[in-house]
């Protein structure tokens, strides 16, 4: 599938490299900073005015922007799968997700529309990440927690088995979450408590 990656900063090099590892050719990549010069040796086409309404895939970590450039471009959004990614037969994958190299998707895992699940992230089974919610690199996500849409969890946190983490909330990187965290809220350490 030929497709356009919005965003040419870090992530979109990320995800620019994910998608040839699986099989997309990539045309180039729209960015709001264009003129910008080649990135990975591919062109950057012009900001987002310049999408003709081909697939997609919005490469940025920001849960918000990445949800509010989908709700603008309506553009198809394809599912992005690394082929070093793990996936269960009975996992789902909702449309513009995108699963990074060496991520682990357990046994009816479902992963929203629009969420990121980064480089080595291990989502165990019956777990529900909500819409464009992004779980980063090397977080352990235990069986059966429900992350809320656009929550965020930090590299390298962990959340214990069936806690739910509300919508907007943010996990500080290697925390250790084991009870719920309310809607917005922010925490961080081990145990995780509330920072805001």
């Amino acid at each position: 599938m030929r497709v356009l990656i919005l965003g040419a900063g870090g992530h979109g090099r990320a995800v620019c490299e994910a998608a040839l590892d699986a099989g997309f050719e990539v045309a180039g990549f729209l960015d709001g900073r264009a003129p910008l010069p080649a990135v990975l040796g591919l062109p950057v086409l012009g900001t987002e005015a310049a999408h003709e309404g081909g697939p997609l895939l919005i490469a940025f970590g920001d849960n918000a922007a990445r949800l509010a450039a989908a709700a603008r471009l309506r553009a198809p959004l394809p599912v992005l799968l690394h082929p070093s990614a793990i996936k269960a037969r009975s996992a789902e994958i909702a449309e513009g997700a995108v699963v990074m190299p060496r991520a682990v998707l357990g046994a009816q895992a479902r992963i929203g529309r629009l969420a990121l699940v980064n480089t080595g992230a291990i989502v165990e089974h019956d777990v529900e990440l909500g819409e464009g919610a992004h779980i980063g690199p090397g977080a352990i996500l235990c069986g059966g927690v429900r992350i809320g849409p656009r929550a965020m969890v930090g590299a390298g946190a962990v959340v214990a088995p069936n806690v739910r983490v509300g919508e907007g909330a943010v996990i500080g990187a290697g925390a250790a979450v084991t009870t719920e965290v309310d809607a917005f809220s922010r925490v961080a350490g081990v145990p995780a408590r509330i920072i805001s």
